[in-house]
Protein backbone atom coordinates (compact mmCIF):
# COMPACT_ATOMS: atom_id res chain seq x y z
CA UNK A 1 0.00 0.00 0.00
CA UNK A 2 2.72 2.25 0.91
CA UNK A 3 4.19 1.63 -2.10
CA UNK A 4 1.43 1.91 -4.08
CA UNK A 5 0.80 5.43 -2.57
CA UNK A 6 4.21 6.68 -3.06
CA UNK A 7 4.31 6.17 -6.77
CA UNK A 8 0.81 7.66 -7.41
CA UNK A 9 2.69 11.22 -5.97
CA UNK A 10 5.65 9.96 -8.00
CA UNK A 11 3.46 9.91 -11.38
CA UNK A 12 1.48 13.44 -10.15
CA UNK A 13 5.28 14.83 -10.36
CA UNK A 14 5.97 13.17 -13.86
CA UNK A 15 2.93 14.17 -15.33
CA UNK A 16 2.92 17.68 -14.21
CA UNK A 17 6.68 18.87 -13.02
CA UNK A 18 8.30 16.60 -16.23
CA UNK A 19 7.30 17.12 -19.80
CA UNK A 20 8.07 13.59 -20.37
CA UNK A 21 7.71 11.62 -23.51
CA UNK A 22 8.07 7.65 -23.50
CA UNK A 23 8.76 6.11 -27.10
CA UNK A 24 7.22 2.80 -27.37
CA UNK A 25 6.48 2.34 -23.55
CA UNK A 26 4.11 -0.63 -25.44
CA UNK A 27 7.47 -2.81 -25.20
CA UNK A 28 7.87 -2.45 -21.37
CA UNK A 29 7.16 -5.84 -19.97
CA UNK A 30 4.98 -5.74 -16.97
CA UNK A 31 5.25 -9.36 -15.99
CA UNK A 32 8.41 -11.69 -15.71
CA UNK A 33 10.79 -13.09 -15.53
CA UNK A 34 12.57 -9.91 -17.58
CA UNK A 35 14.97 -7.35 -17.28
CA UNK A 36 14.78 -3.68 -17.91
CA UNK A 37 18.30 -2.08 -18.06
CA UNK A 38 18.32 1.23 -18.14
CA UNK A 39 21.07 3.94 -18.44
CA UNK A 40 21.82 5.61 -15.05
CA UNK A 41 22.05 9.82 -14.87
CA UNK A 42 20.05 10.38 -11.84
CA UNK A 43 17.66 9.12 -8.46
CA UNK A 44 15.06 9.50 -11.20
CA UNK A 45 15.63 7.03 -13.40
CA UNK A 46 14.47 4.14 -11.02
CA UNK A 47 11.14 6.68 -9.51
CA UNK A 48 9.80 7.03 -13.32
CA UNK A 49 10.50 3.60 -14.60
CA UNK A 50 8.41 2.52 -12.08
CA UNK A 51 6.17 4.92 -12.61
CA UNK A 52 5.82 3.76 -16.26
CA UNK A 53 4.22 0.75 -14.88
CA UNK A 54 0.66 -0.11 -13.81
CA UNK A 55 0.39 0.24 -10.20
CA UNK A 56 -1.11 -3.26 -9.96
CA UNK A 57 2.07 -4.46 -10.95
CA UNK A 58 4.64 -2.62 -8.48
CA UNK A 59 4.78 -5.88 -6.39
CA UNK A 60 6.27 -7.39 -9.04
CA UNK A 61 8.62 -4.69 -10.25
CA UNK A 62 11.95 -4.97 -8.27
CA UNK A 63 15.10 -2.48 -9.01
CA UNK A 64 18.92 -2.99 -8.09
CA UNK A 65 20.74 -0.81 -6.23
CA UNK A 66 23.63 -1.16 -4.02
CA UNK A 67 23.86 -2.22 -0.92
CA UNK A 68 26.18 0.36 0.52
CA UNK A 69 24.14 3.35 -0.50
CA UNK A 70 20.43 2.25 0.20
CA UNK A 71 21.24 0.36 2.71
CA UNK A 72 23.51 2.26 4.74
CA UNK A 73 20.84 3.17 7.55
CA UNK A 74 17.78 1.60 8.80
CA UNK A 75 16.02 4.32 7.42
CA UNK A 76 17.43 4.53 4.17
CA UNK A 77 16.85 0.54 4.31
CA UNK A 78 13.44 0.58 4.97
CA UNK A 79 12.65 2.95 2.47
CA UNK A 80 14.03 0.74 0.36
CA UNK A 81 12.44 -2.42 0.79
CA UNK A 82 9.17 -1.37 2.37
CA UNK A 83 8.29 1.52 -0.25
CA UNK A 84 10.83 1.34 -3.47
CA UNK A 85 11.31 -2.71 -2.97
CA UNK A 86 14.70 -2.54 -3.72
CA UNK A 87 16.90 -5.50 -4.53
CA UNK A 88 19.93 -4.75 -2.79
CA UNK A 89 23.67 -5.61 -4.30
CA UNK A 90 26.98 -5.60 -2.29
CA UNK A 91 29.61 -3.90 -4.09
CA UNK A 92 33.06 -5.18 -4.71
CA UNK A 93 32.68 -8.34 -2.19
CA UNK A 94 35.12 -10.21 -1.75
CA UNK A 95 33.74 -13.44 0.10
CA UNK A 96 34.20 -16.88 -1.47
CA UNK A 97 31.34 -18.60 -2.79
CA UNK A 98 28.41 -15.97 -2.58
CA UNK A 99 27.23 -14.89 -5.96
CA UNK A 100 25.85 -11.34 -5.56
CA UNK A 101 23.24 -11.94 -7.92
CA UNK A 102 21.65 -14.05 -5.92
CA UNK A 103 19.05 -11.79 -4.52
CA UNK A 104 18.48 -10.64 -8.66
CA UNK A 105 18.08 -14.81 -9.67
CA UNK A 106 15.56 -15.64 -7.03
CA UNK A 107 13.09 -12.45 -8.01
CA UNK A 108 13.55 -13.74 -12.10
CA UNK A 109 12.70 -17.24 -10.58
CA UNK A 110 9.49 -15.69 -8.95
CA UNK A 111 8.25 -14.54 -12.45
CA UNK A 112 8.98 -10.99 -11.49
CA UNK A 113 10.93 -8.26 -13.64
CA UNK A 114 13.88 -6.85 -12.52
CA UNK A 115 15.19 -2.73 -13.72
CA UNK A 116 19.28 -2.66 -13.94
CA UNK A 117 21.47 -0.16 -14.19
CA UNK A 118 24.18 -1.73 -16.01
CA UNK A 119 26.44 1.42 -15.53
CA UNK A 120 27.21 0.48 -12.15
CA UNK A 121 26.58 4.10 -10.91
CA UNK A 122 25.72 7.61 -12.05
CA UNK A 123 27.35 8.87 -14.34
CA UNK A 124 27.42 12.56 -16.27
CA UNK A 125 23.80 12.85 -17.87
CA UNK A 126 23.56 11.45 -21.44
CA UNK A 127 26.90 10.47 -21.38
CA UNK A 128 26.86 6.33 -20.90
CA UNK A 129 29.71 4.69 -19.80
CA UNK A 130 30.81 0.84 -20.62
CA UNK A 131 28.43 -1.87 -19.24
CA UNK A 132 29.04 -4.16 -16.48
CA UNK A 133 28.55 -7.89 -17.39
CA UNK A 134 26.07 -8.70 -14.78
CA UNK A 135 23.29 -8.55 -16.46
CA UNK A 136 24.39 -10.79 -18.87
CA UNK A 137 24.91 -13.79 -16.23
CA UNK A 138 20.99 -12.34 -15.43
CA UNK A 139 20.32 -13.31 -18.85
CA UNK A 140 22.37 -16.28 -18.92
CA UNK A 141 20.98 -18.18 -15.66
CA UNK A 142 17.05 -17.44 -17.38
CA UNK A 143 17.42 -17.26 -21.35
CA UNK A 144 13.70 -17.23 -21.17
CA UNK A 145 13.70 -13.73 -20.20
CA UNK A 146 13.85 -10.75 -22.59
CA UNK A 147 15.88 -8.36 -21.48
CA UNK A 148 14.97 -4.90 -22.71
CA UNK A 149 17.04 -1.70 -22.98
CA UNK A 150 15.56 1.98 -21.78
CA UNK A 151 17.44 5.27 -22.95
CA UNK A 152 16.11 7.70 -20.82
CA UNK A 153 17.52 11.65 -21.85
CA UNK A 154 17.23 14.66 -19.46
CA UNK A 155 16.13 13.10 -16.28
CA UNK A 156 19.88 13.81 -14.90
CA UNK A 157 19.33 17.83 -15.84
CA UNK A 158 15.92 17.37 -13.72
CA UNK A 159 17.38 16.07 -10.78
CA UNK A 160 21.30 16.30 -11.07
CA UNK A 161 23.75 13.85 -9.02
CA UNK A 162 23.80 15.03 -5.49
CA UNK A 163 20.97 17.94 -6.04
CA UNK A 164 17.48 17.13 -4.06
CA UNK A 165 15.57 19.94 -5.55
CA UNK A 166 13.67 18.74 -8.41
CA UNK A 167 13.85 21.19 -11.78
CA UNK A 168 11.26 21.07 -14.75
CA UNK A 169 13.00 19.67 -18.00
CA UNK A 170 11.57 17.88 -20.90
CA UNK A 171 12.61 14.58 -20.86
CA UNK A 172 12.26 11.47 -22.87
CA UNK A 173 12.08 7.73 -22.84
CA UNK A 174 12.68 5.45 -25.42
CA UNK A 175 12.32 1.94 -25.11
CA UNK A 176 14.13 -0.58 -27.57
CA UNK A 177 13.24 -3.94 -28.89
CA UNK A 178 14.34 -6.75 -26.45
CA UNK A 179 16.94 -9.15 -26.66
CA UNK A 180 17.81 -12.20 -25.00
CA UNK A 181 20.70 -14.82 -23.95
CA UNK A 182 22.60 -15.79 -27.13
CA UNK A 183 24.90 -18.47 -25.76
CA UNK A 184 27.66 -15.82 -25.89
CA UNK A 185 28.74 -13.39 -23.62
CA UNK A 186 30.79 -11.10 -25.25
CA UNK A 187 28.40 -11.04 -28.09
CA UNK A 188 25.01 -10.37 -26.18
CA UNK A 189 27.31 -7.92 -24.33
CA UNK A 190 28.22 -6.18 -27.39
CA UNK A 191 24.56 -6.78 -29.11
CA UNK A 192 23.07 -4.68 -25.58
CA UNK A 193 25.60 -1.91 -26.41
CA UNK A 194 24.83 -1.88 -29.92
CA UNK A 195 20.98 -2.00 -28.58
CA UNK A 196 21.69 1.27 -26.42
CA UNK A 197 23.93 3.17 -29.29
CA UNK A 198 20.82 2.96 -31.44
CA UNK A 199 18.60 4.69 -28.50
CA UNK A 200 20.90 7.33 -28.12
CA UNK A 201 21.23 7.85 -32.19
CA UNK A 202 17.11 8.17 -31.76
CA UNK A 203 17.55 11.00 -29.36
CA UNK A 204 19.85 12.54 -31.27
CA UNK A 205 17.55 12.28 -34.36
CA UNK A 206 14.45 13.05 -32.06
CA UNK A 207 15.55 16.35 -31.32
CA UNK A 208 15.92 17.81 -35.06
CA UNK A 209 12.15 17.23 -35.43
Amino acid sequence: MLQKIFYIFVKIAVLFLLGLNVRRKELLPANGPAIIVANHNSHLDTMVLMALMPLSKLKDIKPVAAADYFFSSPFKAWLSEHVLGIIPVERGRKEKNVDPLEGCYEVLRQGKVLILFPEGSRGEPEQMTDLKKGVSFLAERFPEAPVVPVFTHGLGKALPKGSFLLVPFFCDIFVGEPITWNEDRTHFMTGLKERFNALSTEKTFASWE
